[in-house]
């Protein structure tokens, strides 16, 4: 693609901020967004009668076969014969001129650092997206700047946007809004937040786009491209600074993850804690390297909070990081149902054998009232 390029392009001090929101505004904000919103929003999507099976919370990007990555590879080729940016292309020339050292490092990124906390907490990554798959009950999503400071002032560790429009709806343009709505929050507590371009990355030129949007990191499919191409583009990435988060869905990619010199990996397309746990109980890492790990969290077809019981139980298994999307926009119109709340609630030091989101019958007992309780 780079000689399509290169002839398209002839062709053509800490202080507080008065506009810190305290988590009590924030749901509040979020609240009178649901309830002015159309009534219609509130009302279950239509689907077709089926097993209630989980669907995948980084949608389908993580069970992809040969067919939908020729489309990805066709859109990256239409992307470059319209002419990219001079800055996407001034980036990908960086990537080209890259040394091809070795990737594998020591070093523990801005982004592992911030998703490895100590053991027995998890931290979240909050997945931004204009589709939802089928889980959620909001039908109209608010916009990435409505969201963002809401995955900030709750407790998020990064924001991710599924930069596919085919599957999430979104664009690099989101990109690029979250991470400027981000940036507004320097010098505050919380301060911003990395944004991850959630991407099916089949060429150097969307890393490219991610780091020109403003993305820290990007996301690339082990099981999409392969092991000689997640080597590639690990390299591709640290030309330009971004870490990687490198999605599998079994043990053996796992390792192959690793072996290639991923520092982060996502067990992605797994149901059940105990199928993501296989994927990493018997991982071999190479002495003086870390690898942080995140659970994949799939979004179940009810509107009941399961997901946060699983976030505790990834935890007690070792996790580091939760990955949530769908699971965020289950919302109705209660303040205590709002993807901050589920995030909060995800991260509650609370334990499977006393306390659970399950919603039951009795009074203080369901999803709704246990929400309410850990937000205060």
């Amino acid at each position: 693609l780079f000689s399509i390029l290169h002839s398209t392009k002839q062709e053509t001090t800490m202080r507080p901020s008065k506009r810190s929101l305290s988590r009590l505004s924030v749901a509040i904000a979020i609240a009178l967004t649901t309830l002015s919103a159309p009534t219609h929003c509130f009302a279950p999507i239509a689907r077709p009668a089926s097993p209630t099976a989980p669907t995948s919370s980084t949608t389908s990007l993580n069970a992809l076969g040969v067919f939908v990555r020729k489309a990805k590879e066709a859109d990256v080729l239409k992307y470059c014969q319209e002419g990219p940016s001079d800055s996407v292309l001034a980036l990908l020339k960086e990537i080209k001129n890259a040394s091809d050292d070795d990737t594998t490092t020591n070093e523990v990124g801005e982004l592992q650092s911030l998703l490895t906390k100590r053991k027995g907490t998890i931290t979240i990554i909050a997945e931004y997206k204009r589709k939802l798959e089928g889980s959620g009950f909001l039908s109209e999503i608010p916009p990435p700047e409505t969201l963002s400071p809401v995955f900030r002032e709750f407790g998020a560790a990064a924001v991710a946007i599924l930069a596919d429009e085919r599957t999430g709806g979104c664009s690099y343009d989101d990109v690029v809004t979250m991470v400027a709505e981000q940036e507004e929050a320097q010098g505050e507590v919380p301060g911003p937040l990395p944004v991850i371009s959630s991407d099916l990355i089949v060429d150097e030129i969307q890393i490219a786009r991610a780091a020109d949007a403003g993305a820290k990191a990007v996301t690339v499919t082990y099981g999409v491209v392969g092991a000689e191409k997640v080597m590639q583009f690990l390299k591709d990435a640290k030309a330009l600074g971004l870490e990687v988060i490198v999605n599998v869905n079994s043990a053996e990619e796992a390792q192959g993850a690793v072996d290639a010199g991923a520092s982060i990996i996502s067990v992605t397309g797994v149901d059940g804690v105990d199928g993501k746990y296989a994927a990493i109980e018997s991982l071999s890492i190479p002495e003086g390297r870390s690898v942080c790990t995140v659970a994949n969290i799939l979004a179940k077809d009810n509107k009941a909070l399961e997901e946060v019981e699983e976030a505790w139980m990834c935890r007690d298994k070792g996790f580091n990081c939760v990955w949530v999307s769908d699971a965020l926009y289950k919302s109705g119109s209660d303040p205590t149902e709002h993807p901050g709340a589920i995030i909060n609630s995800m991260k509650a030091k609370s334990s499977v054998k006393y306390a659970s989101p399950k919603a039951r019958s009795g009074k203080g007992e369901g999803a709704r009232e246990y929400l309410g309780d850990i937000m205060m």
